[in-house]
């Protein structure tokens, strides 16, 4: 539909002929815009689109590995979804997840840092030198330090990424200075690797709720835990191995190599930030 002769703009309060105002881009308001349907309308376009690019960006992280900060390393940026984007947006339906399944990966309970984790020797004594300090009890503390570590794990979860570029970095150290690539490669690399690791916590919560749903205990079950662990670490480091070769030009045994270390490295990560969020939790609120 065109636009009408005349209209005003109701950003700029200018009298505009043309489809969008010159001066901020806004398009006359029409009658399907103030309608149910109108609405649907945009909802799905807003699911589906971005310009196309969301699924198509999904599409290249998932499918083809590497692809994705090759195209942006070559300035092919217009087609897909930015890298810090696409990480905030994998980590928003992370946590979507998290809260639709009530399972809390990062931001573990107070119960979990106290006799679950390999810290909690250490997570016990601290807590009681804390809520010693605070003239409070650890019933009344609990809830508090629960809400919070959650606030605290998804604002600060872009921390697992700086480690990961640094490490990924030091293990290209040592290649020629001829192929060496800006350090920007490598926090690009640090940002997909992540968003990927965020959408496969994502299924491996979706599988764990299944699991309750047909009477087992999910994530609470000792088994259950290590054997989907075992698939994220597997799948991580086939994932890693993928992408190393068109974004680093990696082959042979260094690159299985790198992608072993950096697989590694990734899950020692992730408990770090697990250890990390209960210290800034504790000591925070």
């Amino acid at each position: 539909m065109s636009a009408p002769a005349h209209w005003t703009c109701p950003t700029c309060a200018i009298e505009v002929t043309t489809p969008f105002c010159p001066q901020c881009g806004e398009s006359p308001l029409r009658p399907p815009d103030l309608t149910l349907r109108g609405i649907a309308a945009k909802v799905l376009h807003a699911a589906t689109s971005i310009d196309g690019r969301l699924l198509r960006t999904v599409w290249c992280l998932l499918c083809h590995p590497g692809q994705l900060t090759v195209a942006h390393l070559k300035g092919q940026r217009m087609p897909y979804v930015a890298p810090f984007q696409l990480f905030l947006i994998a980590n928003a339906f992370f946590f979507a997840m998290q809260s639709l399944t009530d399972t809390q990966i990062f931001g573990s309970t107070m119960e979990s840092h106290l006799n679950h984790q390999d810290w909690s020797p250490l997570a016990t004594t601290l807590v009681a030198e804390r809520v010693a300090m605070l003239h409070t009890d650890l019933a009344q503390y609990t809830p508090e330090f629960n809400r919070a570590a959650v606030l605290n794990a998804k604002s600060l979860i872009i921390l697992m990424v700086v480690p990961f570029a640094l490490l990924l970095s030091v293990t290209f150290a040592f290649v020629r200075k001829q192929k060496r690539k800006p350090f920007v490669a490598y926090v690009y690399f640090s940002l997909h690797l992540y968003a990927f690791l965020l959408l496969l916590f994502s299924l491996a919560l979706m599988i764990a709720a299944i699991n309750v749903h047909a009477g087992g205990a999910g994530l609470a079950s000792p088994a259950v835990d290590k054997v989907l662990s075992l698939i994220n670490l597997s799948v991580c480091g086939i994932y890693a191995y993928l992408a190393l070769g068109p974004v680093f030009d990696s082959h042979g045994l260094a690159r299985f190599v790198r992608a072993t270390a950096l697989t590694i490295g990734a899950a020692f990560i992730v408990l770090g930030y697990r250890f990390v969020i209960f210290l800034i939790t504790l000591y925070l609120t």
